[in-house]
């Protein structure tokens, strides 16, 4: 067997191993960043918006730390370029300096907001590649998480920003993953009914009902779509489709879903999960608006893959921590996600 021929099996064996059954969507090997553990050093970054005040910054420290973490802040997160966090040259440097940075174990970002799409094709990802760690973030972050596991194979992690709320909910969630390499069921509040006679909040709604397995890909929708036709959008072919948004009129969802479509990145989905779309509203046209739960059915049902609305992933103050690139099993009935395996070593 050549090494070449070598190489291409290991490969293969390893997108299986990490897939379980789902033989699609294992086109790339799946690298797992070692765990954070107490007392490691989180590299603190700004790829996108700046804080514009020195309290919050001062608070997202200190919950890294109340995490266990010691705490290293890139050397441009109070630099300021417009509404970004310093220059493209600068807030790209901060990234691969600690992933260079043999003492620092892993990279979160301070706040979402927009500018990640700038500076993705400005990532060393033979650096990140060659020393994985982890890299987590959400909302504009789905750009980066996306695009480092695609071009490295990384898992990493749509998971709070340094500045959110860290909440006993998305705290146990992250250190479970993160922190223990658990492999846990991600499954909405159950029970909460307050003075209702029923839960009323963070329900779970299926859409199509089944169970599938696949890779977990995707993040932000506006975000996903902008990523379209890239070499930095995930190949979600087998892929179990996880999706959020905020402050999007409906037709806009509905524009971006049509781009999902027509990029091919609705194809051969194995499973959709819709997480909160907050304050997606109708908009202001003369003629009416569809509502969510038609757009959803518009661009899913015909798919006939398990699909279920309401995950806890979103811009909403208890959230999942989403291994992307990880093997999941979705079960749409139950409306819960069980990882294959653990999404560090």
């Amino acid at each position: 067997m050549t090494v070449q021929r070598r190489q291409f099996v290991q490969s293969l064996s390893l997108g299986a191993a990490t897939m379980g059954s789902a033989a699609a969507g294992a086109a790339w090997p799946t690298v797992l960043a070692p765990r954070l553990r107490p007392g490691d050093t989180l590299g603190l970054v700004s790829p996108a918006n700046a804080t514009y005040e020195r309290e919050p910054l001062q608070i997202a420290i200190e919950a890294l730390q109340a995490l266990g973490f010691k705490v290293k802040v890139g050397p441009h997160v109070r630099a300021r370029y417009g509404h970004f966090a310093g220059t493209d040259a600068q807030r790209a440097s901060d990234i691969n300096t600690f992933f260079a940075d043999d003492a620092v174990a892993g990279l979160i970002a301070v706040t979402g907001g927009s500018g990640c799409n700038r500076i993705i094709d400005k990532l060393d990802y033979a650096l990140i590649r060659a020393k994985p760690k982890f890299f987590g973030g959400f909302s504009d972050l789905t750009a980066l998480v996306n695009g480092i596991q695609r071009q490295t194979g990384l898992v990493t992690f749509h998971c709070p920003v340094a500045e959110s709320e860290w909440n006993d909910f998305s705290v146990s969630h992250f250190k479970a993953m993160v922190m223990q390499a658990q492999a846990p069921l991600l499954r909405n509040p159950t029970g909460e009914r307050g003075d209702h006679l029923v839960q009323t909040q963070d329900r779970i709604m299926t859409l199509r009902p089944g169970k599938a397995r696949g890779r977990l890909v995707g993040g932000n929708l506006s975000v996903l779509a902008s990523l379209a036709g890239s070499p930095y959008m995930p190949d979600c072919r087998g892929g179990v489709l996880f999706l959020e948004e905020i402050n999007e009129y409906i037709y806009r969802v509905d524009r971006m879903l049509s781009t999902l479509r027509l990029c091919g990145a609705l194809d051969g989905l194995a499973g959709v999960v819709i997480g909160k779309f907050t304050k997606c509203e109708p908009g202001e046209g003369k003629f009416g608006t569809l509502t969510l739960d038609e757009v959803f059915d518009d661009y899913f049902l015909p798919l006939n893959v398990p699909v279920f609305r309401g995950a806890m992933i979103g811009h909403i103050k208890r959230k999942f921590t989403i291994p992307v690139g990880l093997g999941v099993e979705m079960d749409a009935d139950a409306g819960t996600l069980q990882l294959l395996g653990p999404a560090v070593q």
